[in-house]
């Protein structure tokens, strides 16, 4: 076999190669870099119109990619979904499918300058205006960080410093979003937040450090941190993975009641799908980039429809039934570097139609409310 083929087959990119693709990437990540530093951008640029007043975001054809040495991956490609106000959204979808992009792309934390949001629109209300925070600066998007929209990450004790006691951080975001407060209001400020949260001995745990306190009160900090300039959307990335069950149970309870109290919608990212049908209003199904479908809570549970959606359902352990072995989806996500042109989860479905060998497909819509992206349903809704 010669040294071209053997490449090939594995993949392999020659130092030629790897050269060319990080110059063309550095290229092209340079001119957003170069729009996303320009200060003293007119409002007009970045201001927009909600479709629907009663949303508190609306994604809309979301691209965002890694330009890689390896090539360009298309995390994000051609996202769309709303977040009512006062509302759950859930977005479910194994490891590496994009949810936790998404919400970062929202946020504008992506890592800079290798990922960057090369299209599409985020519209967030504001209530007397609307931004799309794709476009808008950075400078003004670290005002709407914590204020307007805040996110709670997947492990509390990566996102607490260790070095700086609970209060001087649970401060920080306050005093950040109010420079009017003084010291003593921001403290008391701080203290309610850790008593909302449910921390009994707040006072005590405000003069602590993260590694004093158990997994639970730390994610409770943590929450208290995002709700302190009670923002209209709150991002949970996963916030009861690293928890046992019985504070699983505790934190998802606390969020319904916060929820409530301060009126705000929450986009819960999430693999698990118990807590996807204790806690969402309405669910998104993601896979490799992508949305296969997506609807209210009963559309998705009780009438899954894309294969992928089904197959997760039938993933899940049931109390109900025993089972020699619990059912497995068979194949791998495509390379995230060569996607093909057709439905990304062909080569791993059971239910394939004569369609399915065309390109990627659109998405159908079944009811008023359940959307999927598959060919066995035709654009009236009614299955082939």
């Amino acid at each position: 076999m010669s040294n071209k083929s053997k490449n090939k087959d594995s993949n392999y990119l020659s130092a030629k190669e790897s050269r060319r693709i990080t110059k063309e990437n550095r290229k092209i990540t340079r001119k957003y870099e170069k729009e996303i530093s320009r200060k003293n951008v007119p409002e007009s640029e970045y201001a927009t119109t909600m479709r629907d007043p009663q949303n508190i975001l609306e994604i809309d054809d979301l691209h965002t990619y890694f330009f890689t040495d390896q090539g360009t991956v298309k995390s994000v490609d051609g996202v769309s979904f709303d977040i009512p106000r006062g509302k759950t959204v859930g977005v479910v979808g194994e490891s590496g499918c994009g949810k936790s992009v998404t919400s970062l792309s929202i946020m504008r934390l992506l890592q800079r300058p290798i990922g960057q949001i090369v299209g599409g629109e985020i519209r967030l209300n504001l209530g007397d205006k609307a931004i799309d925070i794709a476009k808008t600066p950075m400078v003004e998007v670290q005002n709407i960080r914590g204020n307007e929209i805040s996110m709670i990450f997947q492990e509390p004790m990566t996102t607490l410093n260790p070095v700086f006691r609970i209060g001087t951080q649970v401060d920080e975001t306050i005093k950040l979003h109010n420079p009017d407060m003084d010291k003593e209001a921001v403290k008391k400020r701080s203290i309610e937040m850790l008593e909302l949260v449910g921390i009994a001995n707040s006072e005590g745990v405000y003069d602590m450090y993260p590694h004093e306190l158990s997994g639970g009160m730390r994610q409770r900090v943590v929450i208290a941190m995002a709700l302190a300039c009670e923002p209209k959307l709150i991002i949970a990335d996963e916030p009861t993975t690293a928890l046992d069950v019985t504070i699983q149970a505790q934190i998802l309870d606390l969020f319904r009641q916060l929820k409530d109290r301060i009126n705000s919608s929450i986009m819960l990212i999430t693999h698990d799908l118990g807590v996807i049908a204790e806690m969402a209003d309405y669910v998104v199904v993601m896979y490799a980039g992508r949305i296969v479908e997506k609807g209210t809570l009963d559309d998705i549970f009780l009438h899954p429809a894309h294969p992928y959606t089904i197959g997760l359902m039938n993933s899940k352990p049931s109390i109900n039934k025993t089972v020699d072995r619990l059912y497995s989806i068979p194949g791998k996500v495509p390379n995230p570097i060569e996607m093909p042109d057709y439905c990304y989860f062909r080569d791993r479905c059971e239910m394939c139609v004569e369609k399915c060998n065309g390109e990627y497909p659109p998405l159908h819509k079944i009811s008023d409310t359940h959307y999927v992206s598959c060919y066995r349903f035709d654009e009236e809704g009614g299955k082939e």
